[in-house]
């Protein structure tokens, strides 16, 4: 099964200029975020600035719109945005993620994001079988710890108001090892291409070290240099899963709960 790391091992520490440089260093670079917070956007872009990386990974690109993407598309914010078809998918405004693109203009962009019927079927016969072979080389096909699952079945209902069923919950939380299981797939496809480094955009529950992304980098290659960042609107307090972080004030929002009223 992938490795689960105790959070407090990591030594997660603010972001600074020794941990940018450990950052450039590495095979692979985890940013996270919150999607809808610019300010996470521009810190991405900064840190992939100084990276300089062969390839970027998007959690919300799909693999075959990121294949087709020429010079000339990605040279233009409007035209990137209409090839990507970008408002038709959910994600925040392009005009957050443009700084991400352009912080790497010749960097080989790689898509990830998982297509509805896959997460259906992820959903309905779990992550590993949806994912084949992959989901045995990743370790997917070994059911999480009991304390991590119900961790992971908790933090699903909040992000949805706790307006789900009990009974959906676990199908979720497999749906989200999907997620987990095809950005590690494209990481590694990049690496592969490229030889890295490589930078993936992602939501911070996929950037997390003990049970996201990089704890299935860990089992399919374990010599590869991994190293996390997750990106905050307050300080957090406590041991966290990443290497570093860094914090934002939050956009104003309305009421997040109110479609689920």
């Amino acid at each position: 099964m992938p490795a689960v790391f105790a959070a407090a091992t990591l030594q997660a520490a603010p972001l600074d200029d020794a941990g940018l440089q450990r950052l450039a260093r590495a095979d692979i670079a985890i940013l996270g975020e919150r999607h809808d917070n610019p300010l996470h956007h521009n810190a991405q872009a900064r840190i992939i600035a100084e990276i300089e990386p062969a390839a970027l990974v998007f959690e919300m690109v799909p693999e075959a719109l990121a294949l087709t993407v020429t010079g000339e598309i990605r040279a233009d914010a409007g035209r990137l945005e209409a090839h990507l078809d970008w408002d038709s998918r959910g994600w925040p405004d392009f005009a957050m993620y443009w700084p991400v693109f352009a912080a790497a203009p010749e960097a080989t962009l790689f898509g990830a994001e998982v297509p509805r019927d896959e997460l259906e079927r992820a959903m309905e016969m779990g992550a590993a079988a949806a994912l084949g072979g992959w989901g045995t080389i990743m370790g997917l096909d070994a059911p999480l710890p009991p304390v991590v699952q119900a961790a992971r079945e908790e933090g699903m209902a909040e992000a949805h108001c706790d307006a789900l069923p009990a009974g959906l919950l676990p199908g979720m939380v497999e749906a989200q090892r999907m997620r987990d299981g095809v950005l590690a797939r494209a990481v590694l496809a990049a690496l592969a291409e490229t030889g890295g480094p490589v930078v993936v955009i992602t939501g911070n529950g996929h950037a997390r070290a003990d049970w996201g992304v990089p704890a299935l980098l860990a089992a399919a290659e374990p010599g590869l240099d991994v190293v996390t960042v997750g990106q905050f609107e307050a300080e957090p307090e406590g041991a966290q899963p990443f290497d570093y972080w860094t914090v934002a004030p939050a956009p104003e929002r309305g009421d997040p709960c109110a479609a689920f009223r």
